[in-house]
């Protein structure tokens, strides 16, 4: 087994026989996309090998069961207090991070670390990492939607917009889909590329992303490889939804007409680019409208409007309510 954690100046624990021990602490709120990412390749994985290679155990802060975003409630195993160590400790987060972990959920989890080879944050999980110091110095990921937020809140981490990031004993991924590819990454490494490769066949899962692979904000899936000029005109839209262009640059930029990129998205979307950029642009500020504390103001230029009056009138054309009343009905739920 290999040990990770010579930097953190633990002394080398013997190679031992066995199941690798993985400990998951699941906050609420979490994503059950997140956690069966997490969850079913190692299933897969018992299921492949002749002898089970991986036992868990699930945690949540306090004992209690565990309220996902989607409304099912996960029973656990018990408290993160509990927690002891072994191989990895997979600490599962989404919304509301700060309010579900404490600050002695944090010393806690910085305390314990030393104790495993592995420590992931997933999805926002990577926020308790960096808020307990473990990441600092290193490089990480966060969702794509607070990659920005993230870097300017831990200025001591290099973050970068990959997929799943694993520096030394600190791994972190992105979302639910660069989790499966990390946990198959993990698989790989100890257990050898032969039982990755059945471990994703279980899924059906064609392992096509690389670790340094860019988070996209649209998944694209196969559109990319069937109408790689429709996917390259939806990409630099992506890179530019706080500087949009019109809709003639882009055509000049990805070297069409502009009669040729109407065709490519009306009859790829059946919709016009121009209102296909408008909505990407709207869509993201419903995210940060939804999901941050930024002032609508900040809201509007993150997502190409100067002027608030026109952001509010898109916003509400689309949504059929103000980003002000948006907000106020997320924060009464």
């Amino acid at each position: 087994m290999r040990i990770f954690f010579d930097d953190f100046h633990m002394s080398k624990k013997a190679p031992r026989q066995g199941p690798l021990d993985i400990t998951i602490v699941l906050l609420p709120e979490s994503s059950i996309m997140s956690l069966a990412s997490a969850l079913d390749p190692m299933r897969a994985a018992n299921r492949v090998v002749p002898e089970p290679v991986f036992r868990w155990t699930i945690l949540s802060p306090l004992g209690k069961p565990v309220l996902l975003t989607c409304g099912v409630e996960i029973r656990v195993d018990g408290a993160f207090a509990d927690v002891t160590s072994g191989d990895a400790l997979l600490v599962i987060a989404g919304f509301n991070q700060e309010r579900h972990a404490d600050r002695s959920f944090v010393s806690r989890l910085k305390k314990v670390a030393r104790r495993f080879d592995v420590v992931a944050g997933i999805e926002s999980g990577c926020w308790l990492l960096a808020r307990s110091g473990l990441l600092d110095g290193r490089d990480a990921t966060a969702h794509w939607e607070e990659l920005e937020d993230f870097a300017a809140a831990f200025p001591a981490l290099n973050v970068r917009a990959d997929r799943f990031v694993t520096d030394g004993p600190l791994w972190t991924s992105g979302g639910a889909s660069p989790t499966f590819d990390m946990m198959l990454h993990l698989v790989r490494e100890r257990f050898g590329s032969a039982v990755a490769l059945d471990v994703a066949s279980v899924f059906v899962y064609d392992e096509t992303h690389a670790a340094t692979d860019a988070q996209p904000l649209v998944s694209l899936g196969r559109l990319g490889e069937h109408q790689p000029e429709l996917a390259a005109a939806i990409r630099l839209m992506e890179r530019t939804i706080d500087r949009p262009l019109t809709i003639a640059a882009l055509a000049r930029r990805l070297g069409f007409s502009t009669r040729k990129l109407e065709t490519l998205f009306t009859a790829g979307l059946g919709t016009g680019p121009g209102k296909y950029y408008l909505r990407l642009r709207l869509t993201a500020a419903q995210r940060l409208v939804r999901d941050t504390s930024l002032s609508i103001q900040d809201v509007a230029l993150r997502s190409g409007f100067d002027s608030l009056s026109a952001f509010s009138r898109a916003f509400r054309n689309h949504f059929g309510a103000s980003p002000l009343k948006l907000r106020a009905e997320q924060r009464a739920k």
